[in-house]
């Protein structure tokens, strides 16, 4: 019997342990074969009586939490009852791309859920002006009293009637959580009283109606009614979203990235996919040249330096003045932009070279310029350069740095390495990220699983090791991660080759940056992406990635990266539903490219429903007018079933937690472990 083939799990069961076993062929002889408590069966090198001794440390941990069968009995109770509430509603968005306003109203109004609920529970006693401003004050309710206030409206009826339509709206909307959850999505210092509104019914006994009057007016009365206005708002975005997916690039045109990640630092419960900006700033945090250079030319290029010099505190000054010296014909910006472009693409130059396994020398062009007659050779071809100005390249040693360059460069590392809010912010994306998740039968990753042309999953060579498919996707997650905790040169380097490697799993396509900031002919702008983006639109190689990531053909590939450009016909869902790419273009620069400002995807016990968000109203906006998303729905997929809190991954867990209790009841019941009185 090979040794590395076998897992063992010992269930204890009334007196009985039953053994399974999990490998090769031999498993069919052992699987749920009952051993006697006692009996010394040797498996994997464990006796029966260490694994006696496991289950037992186990279940005696488990007691300390549980020490009488009543608490037992309680909990059992209450998971069982939870598995059968339906799922939770979980948002997805993806390409954020520093576009803080359009995020944060989005983020506000839950997608337009939450005017969806309104309109339902309120649909014939509201006006549509009285829900557009209920809703408002739901989306930014200190902002709004304060306005209400100002203008004299806050009168005591105002907060009553506010305050009865934000308990209404909560009960309905808490009904697919426990109570004791509930409870716990209230602001501390107003749960005691707002769990009482909750749970009176005043329209069916007149005792209960004339308690929850006096509740409220109470709280009017002694002036708490901004507070607790604040506090149910608090409540019913929490009921509204039940888990955010981001699924990649927080980081590249809007002028605010630092501003999102501040706003969802403490949101209740979200992950991260990386998206190929995410990580070279995660590269430029750690420390890597060539990332910070890049970053660096990113946010000059697209003119959002505010969130280096005013979001982490990263001086341009340095940098500023030798560019303005070295380009005196160009404005400040764009000299700067060229001087850190010629920096970044020596120090690509030079990471190649060193990195062989990266297959990007045709990345690595200074060497191929004739820098006395202007024009550089592609393959075999003659390109003329926009410019024969060079002045801080030596054409002998085109990829070497200059004195006043080193400096540049490591005055730009010691900022953003010693940044603490830059730290803070890429601690976060470490924490709550990784290259892909697995989640409720989806896969979710922002850019592609590198593929040959027929579909077949591509080898990707490292240290002379093979890796494809979801190896790959682990293999790049390990090195991004090391990278961060290490910072040893080869990993740093990693971190570019994730954010541009044709073969990266955040990219996927050959990043032209020497042709678009060097040359005219704009034929040599393309670059050429992974077939990956191509077959997405067949439904067997979708269900080829699904499998080799361990997912039921009932999952999608939900991703980002790829802007879908709807004024053009283009559509998000492909393959009959089986991926769907939600990168809409939040950023204002892409909306011309899209022709919409985004896409929230939903995934609620019904089903899939893709929101396309034609505008998006900014905070000033919203206050003023009452102005909301203007959005399209298309429902993906509807479910015939009822998805319960049973068929996700956290019922999966539940039920674990519910064969442990059941393992201690009947330890208790059984004498092994004496419960408390």
């Amino acid at each position: 019997m090979e040794s590395d083939a076998w897992f063992y799990e010992f269930i204890f069961i009334g007196e009985i342990y039953f053994c399974t076993a999990a490998g090769k062929k031999e498993s069919a002889l052992l699987a749920g074969k009952s051993i006697g408590i006692g009996e010394e069966v040797t498996l994997e090198g464990i006796t029966m009586e260490q694994g006696t001794q496991k289950k037992n440390k186990l279940l005696g941990l488990l007691a300390e939490k549980y020490p009488t069968l009543e608490s037992v009995y309680e909990k059992l109770i209450s998971l069982q009852a939870q598995l059968g509430l339906p799922k939770g509603i979980e948002h997805f968005m993806s390409d954020l791309h520093g576009e803080y306003e359009s995020f944060f109203h989005i983020l506000n109004n839950c997608s337009g859920v939450i005017r969806e609920k309104v309109e339902y529970v309120f649909a014939d006693r509201m006006t549509d002006e009285e829900k557009a401003e209920f809703c408002t004050l739901i989306y930014y309710p200190k902002e709004k009293i304060e306005r209400m206030h100002a203008e004299r409206k806050d009168t005591p009826a105002w907060y009553r009637e506010n305050l009865a339509r934000l308990v209404e709206l909560s009960k309905l909307m808490s009904y697919k959580y426990p109570a004791a959850k509930v409870r716990g999505f209230i602001p501390k210092r107003y749960e005691s009283v707002i769990v009482e509104l909750l749970y009176t019914r005043p329209e069916e006994d007149t005792a209960q109606a004339q308690y929850h009057r006096r509740l409220l007016a109470t709280i009017v009365q002694i002036d708490s009614g901004a507070g607790f206005i604040e506090a149910f708002c608090v409540l019913v975005k929490r009921l509204a979203v039940d888990h955010l997916h981001i699924v990649g690039d927080f980081f590249d045109r809007g002028s605010r990235p630092d501003a999102i990640l501040n706003m969802i630092l403490d949101y209740h419960d979200i992950d991260i996919e990386w998206g190929n900006h995410d990580v070279m700033w995660m590269g430029a945090a750690a420390g890597s040249e060539v990332c910070i250079a890049g970053v660096v030319r990113n946010s000059l290029r697209y003119h959002n330096t505010d969130v280096l010099e005013r979001g982490y505190g990263i001086s341009l000054r340095p940098l500023s003045l030798f560019s303005t010296r070295i380009y005196p014909d160009s404005n400040a910006i764009r000299a700067s932009e060229k001087a850190i472009t010629m920096i970044m693409l020596k120090l690509e130059g030079q990471l190649i070279a060193r990195n062989p396994d990266f297959e990007m020398e045709s990345r690595r062009l200074l060497d191929k310029i004739n820098y006395n007659s202007s024009y550089v050779m592609l393959g075999d071809r003659r390109y003329e350069l926009e410019s024969a100005y060079f002045p801080t390249i030596d054409p002998k040693d085109p990829f070497a740095l200059s004195e006043e360059e080193e400096r540049i460069i490591a005055d730009l590392k010691s900022y953003f390495t010693e940044s603490e809010m830059l730290q803070k912010h890429v601690d976060f994306l470490y924490k709550k990220g990784s290259l892909y998740k697995c989640c409720n039968g989806n896969l979710l990753y922002h850019g592609c699983v590198p593929v040959n042309e027929d579909g077949s999953l591509r080898d990707v060579i490292f240290d002379g090791k093979a890796y494809k498919g979801r190896a790959y996707f682990d293999y790049a997650d390990r090195r991004a991660r090391r990278a961060y905790l290490f910072r040893a040169q080869e990993d740093l380097d990693f971190m570019w080759f994730l954010w541009c490697g044709r073969t990266s799993p955040c990219s996927g396509r050959e990043v032209k940056t020497f042709e678009r900031s060097l040359l005219e002919d704009e034929s040599t702008w393309k670059e050429p992406a992974d077939p990956y983006y191509r077959l997405l639109d067949d439904e067997d190689f979708c269900r080829s990635i699904l499998a080799e990531f361990g997912l039921p053909e009932s999952g999608h590939i939900i991703n980002g990266h790829v802007p879908v450009k709807v004024k053009k016909g283009e559509t998000p869902v492909k393959a009959h539903g089986k991926a769907i790419i939600i990168d809409g273009g939040f950023c204002q620069a892409y909306h011309k490219k899209t022709g919409i400002s985004g896409f929230t995807l939903i995934s609620n016990s019904r089903g899939f429903r893709l929101l396309m968000h034609q505008q998006v109203a900014d905070v000033r906006q919203a206050l003023k007018e009452n102005k909301d998303i203007e959005s399209v729905s298309e429902t993906v997929e509807l479910q015939t079933k009822l998805t319960t809190l049973g068929d996700t991954d956290e019922g999966k867990d539940i039920q674990e937690e519910i064969a442990d209790l059941y393992n201690l009841l009947i330890a208790y019941q059984n004498g092994v472990i004496e419960p408390k009185a």
